[in-house]
């Protein structure tokens, strides 16, 4: 706490300065000998308290406290004055200036005056640090919705208005950090302000989940994949390991940032799927491409299964059915491998599968390995899995409708309807659910963003069509939801490494 003593009489500050000394604060205290030369030293630093005589040379107290509560509002202040100063003290009343002592100062008194002034600091203290809390919730809340997707505008009208002007406006780079196991919950409680440590940098911190966590920065910056290597250098200094990490591209900055956001979030998620491939890359930056990605045919099984894992731990059936093709496709389409050895592979997937079912459902695992390894049918194999498969998508239906019933419609509206535009705010309504609440439901639900869900449907319906039909590809666009056949070009090629032209060609040769 900062004091200010103001009396032209030396040894009255001191006497109060030895009162001070009494009540055992904490507390830097400073003297002046009138007005004038109290006004100099605020000016350089300012103070908690102020405890003024009314009679000085050159500036009197009442000048002084007049003064103060126009430029320092938040000061407490205590004048002194003795019996005949009375007049003086009304005046001084009617500047705001509640504390008032008589000369000669009783101790009791005195002690009874800093104690209420030291609790009533405390007291505002207290409230403005919960109301920076509150305000800093309030500002936490938003950004994640505005991250999942949901429309700047359809925020509630409560909020935005007390969201300042330009709220977002200066984020420049958003990252991405992404953990195989549970690294920002109870282990990680303080990691924002330990990266803000560690980095030298400000920056706001979102948690997204105990496995995910957004860093957003402001201003410049000139060397994305720099600032990637040093939060995982920082990371792994402070934690002894270190996630994988992906950095934006820059964010258009201003009022744009709003919608972009979401854009950049999903950008990163799909960027992030390449460590599923490239386990010993912890830094992408999104925009420089991913060197050494393999193609699809190369993909090492280990590599699937590791990915297959995610799917089914996340309850993602779409990415789970897409992986076990690819798996499938492997083997299909290369005799090199042992029966002995495909069947090996194919029963550890169906452990994975059968260990998330419920345990009466566990009982035919081994039946279904015995099957596995008597037949000589790859063919037989792929419908023994397919049972599996089955099996888990139907419990997980079950879970879903059990605890939300609207996701259910949620998902089968998009079943329905993918080749239309389709907006989080239109599917809420669908389900009378507010767009922040159905992006979080959705999410914890399923595992993966709504608008992740929706382009992997579309870009699988896509597949289909380009591998099942001769229908050109401006077509085929329109029909998966993107009337924009360049960019449904760019998301084809970001989502299968392949344009749809590539993709196509590959599969009729």
């Amino acid at each position: 706490m900062e004091i200010l003593i103001v009396d032209d009489e030396a040894i009255e500050r001191k006497g109060l300065i030895m009162l001070l000394r009494r009540e055992k604060l904490d507390c830097h205290i400073r003297e002046a000998s009138n007005g004038k030369q109290a006004l100099s030293l605020l000016s350089e630093t300012r103070a908690d308290l102020m405890l003024t005589d009314i009679k000085m040379p050159f500036m009197d107290g009442l000048e002084l406290t007049e003064i103060c509560a126009e430029r320092y509002p938040e000061m407490k202040m205590v004048i002194f004055s003795g019996y005949g100063e009375f007049e003086y003290a009304r005046k001084a009343m009617q500047n705001g200036i509640t504390n008032y002592i008589l000369k000669p100062v009783d101790p009791a008194e005195f002690h009874k005056t800093i104690e209420g002034i030291t609790k009533q600091m405390y007291e505002e203290a207290l409230e403005s640090e919960n109301r920076n809390k509150r305000g800093d919730f309030i500002l936490e809340h938003v950004l994640l919705t505005l991250v999942n997707g949901v429309d700047p505008e359809s925020l509630n009208a409560s909020i935005r208005n007390i969201l300042p002007d330009d709220f977002a406006y200066d984020y420049s780079i958003m990252v991405l950090l992404s953990a195989d196991h549970d690294f920002f919950g109870l282990g990680a409680m303080n990691f924002g302000e330990d990266m803000k440590t560690a980095l030298g940098r400000e920056f706001t911190y979102l948690n997204i989940d105990p496995m995910n966590s957004l860093l957003l920065f402001s201003g410049e910056i000139s060397d994305r994949r720099r600032l990637g290597k040093e939060i995982a250098a920082a990371v792994e200094k402070r934690y002894g390991t270190t996630p994988y990490i992906a950095v934006s591209e820059p964010l258009p900055g201003g009022r744009a940032n709003l919608r972009a956001l979401s854009r950049s979030y999903e950008d990163l998620e799909t960027l992030m799927e390449n460590r599923f491939y490239l386990l010993d890359t912890k830094v992408f930056i999104s925009g420089e491409g991913v060197e050494g990605t393999p193609d699809l045919s190369d993909i090492d099984s280990d590599l699937l299964m590791k990915q297959i894992r995610q799917d089914i731990n996340l309850k993602d059936m779409v990415g789970l059915r897409e992986h076990y093709e690819r798996l499938c496709d492997k083997y299909r389409k290369n005799a090199a491998f042992s029966q002995i050895y495909v069947k090996f592979v194919f029963s550890n997937l169906m452990k994975e599968i059968y260990d998330a079912l419920p345990k009466d459902n566990q009982d035919s695992l081994s039946s279904d390995v015995d099957r596995l390894y008597r037949t000589t049918d790859f063919s037989e194999v792929m419908n023994i899995l397919d049972k599996g498969i089955s099996l888990l998508e139907s419990t997980c239906l079950s879970a879903t409708r059990t605890n939300h019933r609207e996701i259910d419609t949620v998902k089968k509206y998009i079943y329905e309807n993918y080749d239309r535009e389709l907006s989080i705010e239109a599917l809420a309504e669908k389900v009378y659910m507010a767009p922040s609440y159905l992006s979080h439901v959705f999410k914890k639900e399923t595992g993966q963003t709504l608008s992740k869900f929706i382009k992997s449907l579309r870009m699988e319906k896509a597949k289909q069509l380009l591998t099942d039909t001769h229908e050109k590809i401006v077509n085929i666009s329109a029909s998966v939801g993107y009337p924009n056949v360049s960019y449904f070009c760019k998301s084809f090629r970001e989502y299968y490494g392949v344009s749809p032209q590539k993709y196509r060609d590959e599969e009729d040769s």
